[in-house]
């Protein structure tokens, strides 16, 4: 009987085990799964307020320091807003073209956009040479939009790089949504390779003006 007893004993303590250590399990496992579609959720919103970021006019802007580390991991070319802050073009641009959700859409796409300040006081790094602003006056220009820009200091002025940080042109001037969509995909779609600007534009469909 004494035998028979502690077997009985031993049998229920295992079995009380059994249910806490099977009731645990599935409490792990819930809050485990709980995590997971947490986590999805996250991602999920994550990419679609990216995606309503892309298509409400918003352009993700970089410093040149950070547009040059991203092109190394996935290349792409570099568009360098050069802007004052008394230009007014420049703001004219901002607010009526770069918040076109067309232009901020294909910028962010296939562009590493830029926004470069022509008077900053900040030092700039790039390629390997260091770059200043020397003057004293209230308007001196950076020595890295004066290079950018070879000396002919005009704003709005855009400076399209390839992937591997060569100038390909310079475009000064403000130009509304339908003028720089053609330009945009002249450059980033590599048909300056192979054709005229002004042959491009003959063919050229508006995905701006057809909608």
């Amino acid at each position: 009987m004494t035998y028979v007893y502690i077997y009985t004993f031993k049998l229920k303590q295992f079995f009380i085990l059994y249910v806490f250590t099977l009731r645990f399990l599935i409490f792990a496992s819930k809050i485990f799964y709980m995590k997971k579609v947490l986590l999805s959720l996250i991602i999920l919103l994550s990419i679609q307020l990216i995606s309503q970021a892309q298509n409400t006019g918003k352009v993700n802007w970089y410093t040149i320091e950070e547009a040059v580390e991203l092109t190394k991991k996935n290349p792409k070319k570099i568009f360098i807003d050069i802007y004052t802050v008394w230009c007014g073009w420049c703001k004219k641009m901002d607010a009526e073209t770069f918040t076109h959700p067309e232009i901020a859409k294909y910028l962010n796409e296939n562009y590493y956009p830029v926004k470069l300040n022509s008077e900053t006081t900040d030092t700039i790094h790039f390629n390997g040479y260091t770059f200043v602003n020397e003057g004293t006056g209230r308007r001196s220009a950076h020595q890295f939009s004066i290079a950018l820009l070879q000396g002919k200091m005009s704003y709005p002025s855009v400076v399209y790089m390839s992937e591997n940080l060569q100038m390909i042109t310079v475009v000064p001037g403000y130009m509304n949504p339908e003028a720089i969509e053609p330009v945009l995909k002249f450059i980033a779609e590599n048909h300056y390779l192979k054709t005229s600007y002004d042959e491009f534009q003959k063919n050229f469909t508006s995905s701006i003006l057809n909608k």
